[in-house]
């Protein structure tokens, strides 16, 4: 069946709310108008007020709402519309929901699910174009998490709802309309990456809404010759370091794309990784294609020049082979 990254995580919603009645969904117009980006479109009428709730426009009051909640026993969705407004939730979700379990000495667990939309490539300029996974990813205490496929959209929410420690859940908003087969196997678990092309050349690491960018360049690079892995990270806290170094092991060269600024970005993590882990295995310097260290620009083409896109990629990957 052929669905919607938006409505993978729709479904997933849904069977969360229909089948524990501990799930409830809140946030900034998730209810009457159906969530910024139409995830919970339909569930105030189909779940009710109680369990679809509406917020004021304060993330720090229902972010620290939903932490309340999880201490009570609930299983809470917060939804931040975009990353840039957690911002204003960062002392709830740092300060109190990462630190809860180990400051009360393991007697409190804070099983709180937050979604929030990330990413840029839709010209709404500087403030909403943010990509800050890796400022959660520094994070001990919480589990960070970046679907990027139709099957783990729809596969993720449950095991993090499971979780007894807060889990944010980070939905690149170029993906949302992406369409692809939900086959039956899309049932995953939250602590591995995966491989998505298999190569012998160079790998190229990634996540989120630079996968399917990530995905282009490898074709393009088969056409040229080059036998290029793909590894989706999807779980950017805690990293699957053995599936990364493993990869980089078979092909000895690695490429990592992150939509993050460079500087302090998670691809210089995942640089730092394989140069301790896999350093003799290289056979060229590890390569990084990251956004431009800029506020990124409103105006379309200043937006495209600033992102990691599929020639920059490309070009990474045959500079690291040698290839010009």
């Amino acid at each position: 069946m052929k669905i919607s990254y938006r409505e993978a995580m729709r479904e997933a919603m849904r069977e969360a709310l229909a089948t524990d009645p501990r799930v409830f969904l809140m946030g900034e117009d998730v209810g009457r108008y159906g969530g910024s980006y139409a995830v919970s479109k339909g569930f105030l009428e189909e779940f009710g007020p109680e369990r679809i709730r509406d917020t004021p426009l304060s993330e720090l009051a229902f972010v620290g709402a939903g932490i309340g909640a999880a201490l009570g026993g609930m299983r809470p969705i917060v939804e931040v519309m975009t990353v840039n407004f957690s911002l204003l939730a960062l002392d709830q979700i740092v300060n109190s929901a990462a630190a809860l379990r180990h400051m009360s000495g393991g007697q409190f667990s804070v099983p709180l699910v937050i979604r929030m939309t990330t990413g840029a490539g839709r010209q709404l300029a500087a403030q909403h174009s943010h990509s800050l996974e890796n400022w959660y990813a520094h994070v001990p205490g919480i589990r960070v998490l970046a679907p990027a496929t139709i099957a783990d959209a729809r596969g993720m929410l449950a095991p993090a709802l499971a979780d007894p420690d807060p889990v944010i859940i980070f939905e690149h908003a170029q993906l949302y309309n992406m369409e692809d087969e939900l086959r039956n196997d899309w049932q995953c678990d939250i602590g591995t990456a995966r491989v998505r092309r298999e190569g012998s050349q160079v790998s190229l690491i990634t996540y989120g809404g630079s996968l399917p960018k990530t995905m282009q360049a490898a074709t393009e690079l088969a056409e040229a010759g080059i036998s290029a892995e793909v590894v989706d990270l999807r779980v950017l806290r805690p990293l699957d370091s053995e599936t990364i170094i493993a990869s980089v092991q078979k092909t000895r060269r690695a490429v990592v794309v992150d939509e993050g600024w460079r500087s302090g970005s998670l691809a210089a993590e995942i640089s730092a990784r394989i140069m301790e882990q896999a350093f003799y295995e290289l056979d060229a310097p590890v390569e990084r294609v990251c956004s431009e260290e800029v506020p990124i620009p409103y105006a379309k083409h200043l937006e495209e020049a600033a992102l990691p896109q599929v020639f920059k990629i490309v070009s990474a990957a045959k500079a690291v082979m040698g290839k010009s």
